[in-house]
């Protein structure tokens, strides 16, 4: 096995008081448009800024300020220049940026240098950095890097990027995972060991409870009791994917698995299979959640993460190759074959192509 770096965002909610998110409110529109700036003044010279902190205006810590430098020079050199001056982004949404030497945090609370009436002040701002699994905590204990603050629906959160040192598994066994609306998600590996993961059922009960719920609460017109309730819906349904994705790589690492194989989600809406009475569920359901989860768990396991071509995946005899199209649950061939579909597709996704080419051999 090799060490390898991974480097993952941790996502943390802020509960900041009303002064502290007007502080971050201002000081994040502040940011993004000194960024601009900077941005604009490069494409005029056609060249990087050499400016310092002290040439910068704007009222922010010289710390932000800094940041705010490297970012916009960033999207000089990557995005503009490689473009040959063909693409100028101009950011707008606001964000303020720190970088690991700036900030620190207890169990409760992050603490920021913050410009108020004019001068620094490292302030507290108050932070769900645990859960019932403590999963953040358990990231934040790795090397750290910048931390982002943006604001989304009325929320704040703050984002840490993080780099963990993980031993790769250099070894070749592989594993399909097939994700779906009945089952979540089926996987199997190269030796057909084979396990099905999730409750589509129960998921789809507990959605159908809260859209109900929500249609009453409509009825009454109390709409903020409505925000919260998809607030719980969507807490729920990220907690079930939590589970389900650490379940997968748990299964993985006990199987000895060094890659697992996972759809390309590109058009995994149009291509999943779907009823009238799915269709609903099926633009709803966050598949692509559930694969990120699965890939940042692999990677703390040193396990590889590929991401296959699902074209007829599902419908392709893993025996003959012939394709057939199911009316149920079971899928059968006229070679002979038959088993369960969606273990059809985690067997085909084993060896489907791969999206880059950049395969592990099988």
């Amino acid at each position: 096995m090799k060490l390898v770096s991974q480097t993952i965002t941790v996502k943390i909610k802020l509960l900041p008081t009303k002064e502290q998110a007007s502080i971050l409110n201002v000081m994040s529109k502040e940011y993004i448009a000194v960024v601009n700036s900077l941005i604009s003044e490069m494409v005029t010279e056609k060249k990087s800024t050499r400016k310092t902190t002290k040439d910068v205006p704007g009222n922010l810590p010289s710390t932000v300020k800094n940041q705010a430098i490297k970012d916009a020079k960033s999207v000089f050199s990557t995005k503009i220049k490689k473009s040959k001056y063909t693409i100028v982004p101009v950011l707008q949404k606001p964000v303020c940026v720190w970088n690991n030497q700036n900030y620190s945090f207890d169990s409760t609370h992050i603490h920021l240098p913050l410009m108020i009436n004019g001068k620094v002040k490292k302030v507290p701002i108050r932070a769900l950095l645990t859960d019932k699994h403590n999963r953040n905590l358990d990231l934040l204990t790795h090397k750290l890097g910048t931390l982002r603050i943006t604001k989304k629906s009325n929320k704040w959160i703050a984002q840490i990027s993080v780099t963990i040192q993980t031993h790769e598994n250099t070894g070749t066994k592989i594993m399909g995972v097939d994700l779906g609306l009945k089952v979540p998600a089926v996987v199997v590996t190269d030796d057909g060991k084979t396990r099905f993961f999730g409750n589509g059922r129960q998921n789809k009960y507990v959605k159908r409870a809260f859209k109900s719920k929500r249609r009453k609460l409509g009825k009454l017109k109390k709409l903020n009791a409505i925000v919260h309730l998809d607030d719980k819906e969507q807490r729920y349904m990220k907690d079930q994917d939590h589970k389900v994705s650490r379940a997968i790589v748990n299964f993985a690492r006990d199987h000895h698995i060094s890659v697992i194989r996972l759809e390309q989600l590109a058009n995994i809406r149009q291509t999943a299979r779907t009823s009238r009475k799915n269709e609903k569920n099926l633009h709803s359901w966050s598949f692509y959640r559930l694969s990120q989860f699965i890939e940042y768990k692999a990677k703390l396991m040193g396990i590889k993460v590929e991401y296959v071509n699902p074209a007829y995946t599902s419908q392709t005899c893993p025996k003959c190759s012939e394709k057939n199209k199911t009316s149920g649950r079971k899928y059968k061939c006229k070679c002979g074959f038959e088993t369960h579909r969606d273990r059809v597709g985690a067997m085909n996704i084993r060896y489907a192509p791969v999206v880059g080419g950049n395969s592990q051999s099988a």
